[in-house]
């Protein structure tokens, strides 16, 4: 939609400013600074062209108050019905860019810091609560292998969906003294992502690698066939070690939202959202925290 839109110059540099400014701080796909920067646009093109306005010819971001960005997500639920999702992507990424604007001293003040998202029926997934992360984790070190202590520690801490974790060969490992990540690679639109390891998970997977041999094929091959791991034998495998540590109510897939809720409390949506390859940013909405409203 950024492509229809047109903004004063004036503002076109300062948003190029500001994706600068990302671009140099925070890893981000070029994908994703082009989102942020048509979120951005669309708020200014309303900004530069509502009726309220009319007296303003260019964007001055002085000029935007708390009741501009009340009347700017009304606009978006009631004029432009937008569904809740898109409209509170939108508003956390003025969030973060009046964050960077007053750190910057281009306003005085955060106008976003009285914005409330917006409700959403989607339901949230099944929160896996810290005890519960702790037991399953200690039931896979006293009934399982290194294997799957392996593959139950990456699960949390990278987010992986159970087919990526399948898929993974040792070559997708990357443990380096600065930068160490895995690489998740699409089978189906031949894509690939990085998803950065803390030090924790690095230290798990380098002592588990250590004990391949080199002509393994997958990272985390069946043990019975040295084969790929399939998805079932995967999502048995977990559900395994949630009943010997009487765990109930959740499957595999919860540890990838263990991971979401988690992060979501410290890495942008754009960025969680890349990490977690979710194509369209306002799915990972659902783990955006109160912290955001």
């Amino acid at each position: 939609m950024s492509g229809s839109i047109t903004i004063s110059e004036q503002a076109e540099q300062m948003i190029a400013n500001y994706i600068h400014h990302l671009s140099l701080q925070k890893k981000l796909s070029s994908k994703t600074l082009k989102e942020y920067k048509s979120d951005l646009k669309h708020f200014i093109g309303w900004f530069e062209a509502a009726d309220q306005f009319k007296e303003v010819t260019v964007f001055r971001i002085e000029a935007v108050v708390t009741s501009t960005l009340v009347n700017y997500r009304e606009a978006m639920q009631k004029t432009m019905a937008l569904k809740p999702s898109t409209i509170n992507r939108r508003l956390i990424t003025l969030k973060q860019f009046f964050e960077w604007a007053t750190t910057e001293a281009h306003v005085n003040h955060d106008p976003t810091k009285l914005i409330k998202l917006v409700p959403e029926q989607k339901s949230n997934p099944r929160r896996m609560t810290d005890q519960e992360e702790m037991l399953l984790i200690e039931a896979s070190k006293q009934y399982g292998t290194l294997r799957d202590q392996t593959i139950i520690f990456t699960m949390l801490h990278t987010g992986l969906r159970p087919t990526e974790i399948c898929n993974l060969t040792p070559d997708d490992i990357q443990l380096n003294p600065d930068n160490s990540y895995l690489i998740v690679r699409s089978l189906i639109r031949n894509k690939t992502r990085e998803v950065p390891l803390n030090a924790d998970c690095k230290n798990v997977i380098d002592k588990y690698i250590r004990t391949l041999s080199s002509d393994s094929v997958y990272l985390f091959a069946s043990e019975k066939t040295g084969s790929r791991l399939t998805d079932r034998a995967l999502r048995y495998l977990v559900q395994k070690y949630m009943k010997s540590a009487q765990i109930e109510g959740l499957r595999a897939h919860d540890l990838r939202h263990r991971f979401g809720y988690t992060m979501a409390t410290k890495t942008e949506l754009q960025h969680l959202a890349q990490i977690m390859g979710h194509e369209n940013p306002n799915t990972t909405m659902i783990y955006v925290k109160n912290g955001h409203s």
